[in-house]
């Protein structure tokens, strides 16, 4: 049986299955096994299905991604990101636009103590988008400001999304925190810019908020030492190599808990609550990593990865020709895929490539980070854009993707920049023993 056609039916069968509403782990597993079986026989395919997810639940290094989303739910449920946004209107709420500002920093400080995206726009969708509502906001263009600042989560260390990448690819997940921190901050800047773009067009969509003293700003600022404490800690830690990224974010998560329970701010209830929504985004999460590992597999055996890498090596368009090709393939991608099982999709097929062409794997990790972004808040998947959308349901989901519309604008252009100039991304990491 041609096994190029058997990879391309299976690519086909796979995205069927996405279409009918199975869940993109299991639609990846079962046509992995599937595929398997129909090339190496039910044997080999079903003790495929017995050994990889227990090799992949059991996984010392994929240990870290459970460990930060649990330090991001307790985070959560003990009020640190009511707090970021309070510090945020305390400084910003007088200028025009001051409350989505305010959202904007309480995002990009919640996605330093948070590795998702999922969560920091569902959190900051419970926390800021009533406030902005009730200031006079556009809800569209408020739930759209909050889907994007949700991305900030997964650019912004620590990031789960670094994390797979560096195991996939046996890149150094520290120097891939380090990469993302400045693209993190120009992402903030190129918020705000679209904010105070749309004041100065449009006053009324902006509406002015409250001046706070100056007593009231500096009170804002001593409540938020919870998140400096662990953000200091934690990612320092692990950028000075005091422990690893496995042992930081086991002592996040600790920290995080213990400083909930010293301040009031987590009880058994809280904990509880807590426990629940990491065990929840875990497991969806290492559904989607067995899913993948079993696809891989499937590929593996028709030899599709091996072809695709020289397929692409090979175009006749230069290196950031190709890198441009796989952009645009990402941007597509996005559309209809979860961030996740893009990235245990397409790694092993683009990385290599990439490396052949010369290109740094830790470059090309935030870039492929930055790449995936898109698919969160662009239709029609756009998962941010439907967690705010169950959250507030009075917003349709046309108008939060017409509010992300500018968002992703600049993320292009922010794109753009990081590819043409590659030492914004690397200048930390450079800087690290």
């Amino acid at each position: 049986m041609d096994r190029d056609l058997v990879a391309l039916g299976g690519f086909v069968l796979m995205f069927v299955l996405m279409a009918l509403r199975v869940p993109i782990g299991i639609a990846m597993g079962i046509i992995g096994v599937l595929g398997f079986g129909v090339l190496a026989g039910i044997t080999p395919a079903l003790n495929l299905l017995s050994n990889v997810p227990l090799s992949v639940l059991t996984d010392y290094d994929l240990a870290v991604i459970p460990m930060f989303i649990l330090m991001g739910a307790f985070a959560s449920h003990s009020g640190m990101s009511r707090e970021l946004f309070a510090a945020g209107r305390a400084w910003l709420g007088h200028r025009r636009g001051g409350l989505a500002l305010a959202a904007i920093a309480a995002c990009g400080g919640f996605a330093a103590i948070n590795g998702s995206s999922v969560a920091t726009a569902a959190t900051m969708s419970q926390v800021a988008l009533p406030e902005m509502r009730k200031a006079g906001y556009d809800p569209g263009f408020a739930a759209g400001l909050i889907a994007a600042g949700g991305t900030l989560g997964i650019m912004i260390p620590p990031s789960v999304i670094f994390v797979l990448y560096g195991i996939m690819t046996d890149t150094d997940i520290t120097k891939l925190f380090a990469a993302g921190v400045i693209p993190g901050i120009l992402a903030v800047l190129f918020y705000t810019g679209v904010v105070q773009f749309i004041g100065m067009r449009n006053p009324a969509h902006m509406p002015l908020g409250e001046r706070h003293t100056w007593p009231e700003r500096w009170k804002s600022l001593r409540d938020l030492w919870a998140v400096m404490v662990l953000f200091l800690f934690v990612l320092g830690g692990i950028y000075m190599g005091w422990f690893t990224v496995n042992e930081g974010a086991g002592i996040g998560a600790t920290g995080t808990l213990l400083i909930g329970i010293l301040r009031g701010r987590l009880r058994w209830p809280e904990i509880r609550a807590a426990l629940i929504d990491a065990l929840r985004v875990s497991s969806a999460i290492m559904l989607i990593v067995v899913g993948a590992f079993l696809f891989g597999y499937f590929l593996t055996i028709t030899q599709f990865t091996q072809k695709a890498v020289g397929f692409l090596v090979g175009l006749p368009v230069g290196a950031y020709g190709v890198l441009a090709i796989i952009m645009l393939g990402y941007l597509v991608l996005g559309a209809v895929m979860d961030e996740l099982a893009m990235i245990l999709l397409t790694v092993p097929i683009v990385f290599p490539a990439m490396m052949q062409l010369g290109f740094d794997p830790v470059w090309f990790g935030v870039i492929i980070v930055m790449a995936v972004t898109f698919g969160m808040i662009c239709p029609p998947v756009g998962i941010n854009v439907f967690v705010i959308n169950s959250i507030a349901r009075d917003i349709t989901l046309g108008r939060i993707y017409r509010g992300t519309m500018p968002f992703i604008g600049v993320d292009v252009a922010r794109l753009i920049i990081l590819c043409a100039f590659p030492g914004i991304s690397l200048w930390l990491p450079k800087l690290m023993p």
